[in-house]
């Protein structure tokens, strides 16, 4: 989470979608240079949503990780999508709240504060889901990674190494291992990443106490069905 406000184009306001053009005229171009009915079928069906005054449908609550809870965060904080159609989903971005967990969700359910994750991971392992997977969360601070990864909050801050619990580890490593199987995202450091490491960011989550090693190899046994190490 931010440890500065964020700026840049992991706001809302230089998030927005100006895709649509794009990808309606080259749907529209293609169907009209091939003259195939089937694909200008194919194409406005993914796009009919996107017109304006009309939305993808959705079912209220509904969660992409089983065991978490639904709390919606503000539509200010994240862009409506169909990822991964729009977007390839490649990356889970690793972030810490710097605050409580009550603070972490609040916020998100702010409009003006511009920024949001999908998840956040609670101390004692709980699981809260604010933003769908199909659509893209302001929360990287690069748009580019918005549009392509997840990111997962934990609570906590990252000079306090007791912030990150065996509960959090476990069941953040079970939340990023359904993720790396729902989307084909190799389970290793270069996929998996802290907020730190994303270009242009000026956070430095999830800090030195957030142990790589362990976390990656829970990851890649709850990935593969194996039991973790140690």
């Amino acid at each position: 989470m931010a440890t500065r406000t964020r700026t840049g184009t992991g706001t809302g306001t230089d998030d927005t979608d100006r895709r649509l053009g794009r990808r309606a005229l080259l749907a529209g171009g293609a169907a009209a240079a091939l003259g195939t009915a089937v694909l200008a079928r194919d194409e406005l069906a993914r796009l009919w949503w996107r017109l304006p005054g009309v939305e993808r449908p959705r079912v209220a609550g509904a969660v992409d990780f089983r065991s978490a809870r639904w709390v919606a965060a503000s539509p200010a904080n994240y862009r409506r999508a169909d990822r991964p159609d729009d977007y390839p989903v490649d990356r889970v971005v690793v972030h810490v709240t710097q605050g409580g967990y009550a603070s972490a969700v609040k916020v998100f359910q702010d409009p003006a504060h511009g920024a949001a994750a999908h998840y956040v991971v609670r101390r004692d392992g709980r699981v809260t889901q604010l933003v769908r997977e199909l659509d893209v969360a302001f929360h990287a601070g690069n748009r580019e990674y918005n549009e392509r990864s997840v990111g997962i909050e934990h609570e906590g801050f990252v000079e306090d190494a007791s912030s990150f619990t065996d509960a959090l580890y476990t069941a953040s490593a079970r939340l990023t291992a359904g993720i790396c199987r729902r989307y084909g995202i190799p389970v290793d450091r270069e996929h998996i990443v802290g907020h730190a490491e994303v270009p242009g960011t000026d956070h430095t989550d999830p800090g030195r106490f957030w142990d790589w090693e362990r976390y990656v190899g829970l990851v890649r046994a709850a990935h593969t069905g194996a039991p973790a190490a140690g």
